[in-house]
């Protein structure tokens, strides 16, 4: 990227809310890994010789990588936000895909079913439904995942990873955070949205190891791979910068929800209850709704992410804080 590139890439992230010392960081590692990823292109280009030399033609013969593979190889990296945030696509954060049902209320298998969203896209799941508390483990799994490609295998202890998402750090907080991942490992989720311009297919984990299979021993590091496919949702800008900190202040249920689904609005638009209700996943009686909205509306305040809101008749209206 050339230097003024880079100048009006960093005035369009503080306009997003980093201030210039991060924007100044974000790009420094921008700049070393696509430097980085280009001394591995480079070396795919070197002349490579025939397996098998059969003539004097064969022997003039050099294999290049095409221009599409090299290309390849240089986005296949996710975007980059700074370690105070979290980034997730737009179509995910305005649907019901890690609903906001209460945590007594046991989760069913889905099998292939369309998922409430809100908005032009249109998304299918198959497996066990997921909550908010999944959501806050796969935003952790995507932030651990941003800086190389999107492929490579993620490690991490589950000490370090629990205590990245504010969860206590003990056996039971251990098998909680396996099982979430292992929930997100037996899925399958086609999202489709106009800007696609077709159907995305993709498991959310395709790999996860958390025990060697010889010993049945636990390992120390735990190991996730993402899927590839993950770049298409984060193309053409159409993902979300999380302020990281106030997601994990709120408790998993409407507030996150309302969180992370408001964040993908700067000015959000009124919204009618009842699109709150089905685009969060809910299933509470009408009489219940307004007051749980409120109570969450409440916690959006008191974290700093909302200035106001106000519910008249069956219409919420929103007013951001300064962001």
């Amino acid at each position: 990227m050339k230097p003024q590139g880079r100048e009006a890439w960093i005035k369009e992230a503080m306009t997003k809310g980093m201030t210039r010392q991060e924007a100044d960081e974000t790009m420094a590692a921008m700049v070393a890994n696509r430097k980085r990823n280009y001394a591995e292109a480079a070396k795919q280009r070197k002349v490579a010789k025939p397996a098998i030399e059969t003539s004097s033609v064969a022997k003039s013969v050099t294999l290049v990588p095409s221009k599409s593979t090299v290309t390849e190889s240089l986005i296949r990296q996710l975007p980059l936000w700074h370690d105070a945030q979290r980034g997730a696509p737009n179509e995910i954060l305005r649907s019901a895909l890690f609903n906001a049902r209460n945590t007594k209320t046991a989760r069913v298998m889905l099998k292939d079913e369309v998922i409430a969203s809100i908005g032009e896209g249109v998304i299918s799941y198959r497996g066990e439904e997921l909550r908010q508390t999944d959501q806050a483990v796969w935003l952790q799994l995507i932030h651990l995942a941003q800086n190389r490609p999107v492929e490579e295998m993620i490690e991490f202890t589950p000490y370090a990873f629990c205590k990245a998402i504010n969860w206590s750090v003990n056996g039971q907080a251990y098998d909680r955070l396996r099982e979430c991942i292992a929930r997100m490992q037996a899925t399958g989720l086609r999202v489709y949205s106009k800007r696609l311009g077709k159907g995305v297919s993709l498991s959310m984990i395709p790999l996860f190891e958390y025990e060697d299979p010889s010993s049945k021993q636990k390992l120390a590091r735990w190991r996730v791979r993402l899927p590839i496919e993950l770049i298409e949702l984060f193309g053409g800008e159409c993902y979300t910068r999380l302020e990281w900190a106030q997601r994990l202040s709120l408790p998993n249920g409407l507030g996150s929800w309302l969180h992370s689904y408001l964040a993908t609005h700067r000015t959000p638009h009124p919204i009618l209850l009842e699109t709150i209700k089905s685009g969060a996943g809910l299933t509470c009686q009408n009489r219940e709704l307004r007051r749980l909205v409120e109570g969450a509306l409440n916690d959006l305040k008191k974290c700093g992410f909302l200035k106001e809101y106000s519910i008249e008749d069956q219409t919420v209206k929103f007013v951001r804080a300064k962001l």
